[in-house]
């Protein structure tokens, strides 16, 4: 009797890593569901510190939690490049690592906060009023800070720039302190949002949780009119159009917004490891959520050329 054996296609697994850092290497506890969110769908995924060697064996890094990068830019830039996948890539990193962006955003037609950014040799200029300065290359509130007074604020600046890097100085806008809307993008769609109380206090710096990386934070579920949701379509369309690439091409995206319909404006794009707010979702909608998370994770791997058919021997 002769003894056939069915052909099937080998299934590829693709490694695939959850980058964080040194001081929280499993995060903080915000990304909670995600690995088993991505298993549901096949992808076997884990947690590690992204400057650990053992991430140069996966096949996907996917940015979630690195928070010290800004401490170790040129090392953290040059090590995107080194593995064979990030996600973000490593060209949208570097763009929305440094808030230059925002001035590309603003000739793009996207209306951003006023911005006035002083290179680390450049003249300081500070407007009167109350205005906000921090680094041009930051996350978490680190370096941020508010002033009344013109002289404080330019010190504060020229400290920063001493540092050799850029400034940022942006004209307080008292709407922040309803909060900022932070709109959340998954593959290019628009996902969910949540508000971000305000964080900077009158004097001083703000509060930061006790592993250092970044300011603590108050966030609550938020319903924002479609006035907002279409500038964090606009701001995305216009950093697709800054880096050449394609909106969907985004596995994830944060658009953090102040003010209400009337007069919305964009304070930051965060493409590199933002906060996505699972906790400010109910479980039904986190997880389907979370679902749409590991859905965009399956398309970008079919963009890599990574799917589970693509290994398969003739």
């Amino acid at each position: 009797m002769l003894n056939v054996k069915l052909a099937r296609p080998d299934v590829f697994h693709p490694r695939i890593v959850l980058a964080a850092c040194p001081a929280l290497p499993e995060s903080d506890g915000g990304d909670d569901g995600l690995v088993e969110a991505l298993g549901a769908r096949g992808l076997h995924a884990h947690w590690l510190s992204w400057d650990d060697p053992a991430t140069a064996d996966a096949d996907v890094v996917i940015l979630r939690a690195t928070w010290d990068y800004i401490d170790r830019l040129d090392e953290f830039l040059a090590w995107t490049r080194r593995m064979r996948h990030v996600l973000n890539g490593p060209d949208v990193v570097a763009w929305s690592a440094d808030k230059h962006y925002l001035l590309d955003l603003a000739r793009r037609g996207v209306p951003v906060v006023p911005t006035r950014i002083f290179e680390a040799d450049e003249a300081l200029d500070v407007p009167a009023g109350e205005v906000v300065v921090k680094p041009a290359i930051g996350m978490g509130s680190v370096g941020a800070q508010r002033f009344t007074d013109a002289g404080a604020a330019a010190a504060h600046a020229a400290t920063l720039q001493a540092r050799g890097g850029a400034v940022v100085v942006q004209p307080y806008d008292p709407r922040i302190e309803a909060g900022e809307t932070a709109l959340v993008f998954l593959g290019g769609k628009q996902s969910h949002a949540f508000t971000k109380a305000a964080i900077l206090p009158a004097e001083g710096a703000p509060e930061f949780d006790e592993s250092g990386t970044y300011a603590a934070e108050t966030l609550t579920p938020a319903d924002p009119d479609f006035e907002l949701w279409d500038v964090g379509h606009g701001a995305l369309a216009a950093a697709a159009d800054v880096l050449g690439i394609e909106v969907t091409d985004l596995l994830y995206a944060r658009v953090d917004v102040i003010g209400g319909r009337d007069d919305p404006r964009v304070l930051e794009v965060e493409l590199v490891e933002p906060s996505l707010g699972w906790r400010q979702l109910d479980a039904e909608t986190r997880a389907a959520r979370q679902r749409d998370f590991a859905v965009s994770v399956e398309a970008a791997l079919e963009r890599l050329g990574l799917g589970p058919l693509s290994h398969r021997r003739p």
